[in-house]
């Protein structure tokens, strides 16, 4: 699940078109119309791209006049499953893209018309092929997969306003070889650090100091509830609830599970935590901006589960959404747009995003969705920005 080799093209084309993928002229759908930005991580053999779309009022996505823009490092040009290989930085300004083929970080500037800008050059990241990024203000943390040896660790970055990652010293967290690690994230007060070992079915959760650096919580790493804990993310009504997902527990036993976390860290679980959704695959995870509502991305079932959060933190399934052509799609990584209105997902299996119109926790697929990615693509993480 964590990784899936494909056979890609080891050349990128930095040009307008690119195997097809052509920008829309402008004249089809007017300026006034865009109302954000979605970018993907393309993941490409030799130099690595980000993918640009311009989102529309009705949720219609179409490439930037200019759709790909250097990351600086290099892709892996194989598939990667994990939540966060892309991040904004807190203030808006910056786009955080992790090169998994170079074992580095990018940094770039969010300009005029959602342009971006590479930042200096790419800095390592003090490990080998980061898969996930968490950020909360200045300090930001990255998990790196390993190649089955060594390298495999949690790192943390100082990040400053002008775009800049510095080694945070004293920072590495090392792991098993064997770990895997899925994803990493803050909750929203930046007191609480979550990673995910899709490979030893744990949960590693750290209070976080000051100066930036992890300290274990008591009883760290955690035993997950199901097997190949996946992806994650804090309740943004309440940043002492966290939600995991289940992926590898078998067919139809997709599930999240959903934990309070005291203020030193340990894992409670809620409720009737795991939850079962009898989908496969549980992988990605995204809630409504209002805490409301769960969604997560049940890959092997091209499917999305749907639950409703309750004020205990518990959940209620309230059913599964198929996307409309489903044959090849593996759908990855899903992000709401900042007013809540549209999810989209990276679809690993054909190089597209899908997209879905939201209605509290009812998800309806867009008519025009899914929207094509560049051809040489292996894609795994999303993000998608106000327009300026």
């Amino acid at each position: 699940m964590h990784r899936i080799p494909r056979i890609v093209a080891a050349i990128v084309l930095l040009a307008i078109a690119v195997g097809g993928w052509v920008a829309a002229p402008r004249g089809t759908l007017a300026a006034s119309e865009v109302v954000g930005h979605v970018y993907v991580n393309d993941n490409t053999a030799g130099t690595n791209t980000i993918a640009a779309f311009d989102q529309h009022q009705n949720g219609r996505l179409t490439p930037m006049l200019s759709p790909l823009f250097s990351a600086g490092g290099a892709g892996t040009g194989t598939a990667i499953g994990s939540q966060g290989a892309l991040q904004i930085s807190s203030d808006g300004d910056y786009l955080l893209a992790v090169d998994a083929g170079s074992n580095q970080i990018s940094v770039l500037h969010i300009g005029d018309a959602g342009r971006l800008q590479l930042v200096g050059s790419p800095i390592s990241s003090n490990g080998i092929q980061p898969v996930s990024i968490g950020v909360h203000r200045d300090l930001v943390y990255v998990a790196n997969a390993g190649n089955g040896t060594s390298g495999s660790n949690y790192t943390g970055f100082r990040f400053n306003s002008g775009g800049e990652l510095h080694p945070l010293s004293g920072s590495t967290v090392l792991l098993k070889s064997t770990a895997l690690p899925g994803d990493v994230l803050f909750n929203a007060t930046g007191t609480h650090l979550i990673g995910t070992e899709i490979g030893t079915s744990l949960v590693d959760s750290f209070t976080v100091g000051d100066n930036g650096r992890l300290a274990a919580a008591p009883g760290s790493p955690f035993a997950a509830q199901a097997a190949g804990p996946f992806g994650s993310e804090f309740r943004p009504a309440n940043p002492s609830q966290l939600y995991v997902s289940n992926a590898h527990a078998g067919a139809n036993l997709g599930s999240i599970s959903a934990y309070n976390v005291t203020a030193r860290g340990v894992l409670d679980p809620i409720g009737a935590s795991p939850y079962l959704n009898k989908q496969t695959a549980s992988c990605w995870v995204e809630i409504t901006h209002d805490g409301r509502y769960l969604f997560t991305v049940d890959t092997a079932s091209s499917a999305i589960s749907r639950y409703r959060i309750g004020e205990d933190g518990g959940l209620s399934l309230l059913g599964s959404t198929v996307f409309n052509d489903p044959t090849g799609l593996g759908p990855f990584d899903a992000r709401l747009d900042p007013a809540g209105r549209n999810l989209y997902v990276v679809d690993n299996g054909l190089d597209m995003v899908s997209g879905f119109a939201v209605d509290e926790g009812t998800l309806t697929e867009l008519p025009s969705s899914p929207f094509a990615l560049p051809a040489h693509a292996t894609p795994f993480g999303i993000v998608v920005t106000q327009s300026d």
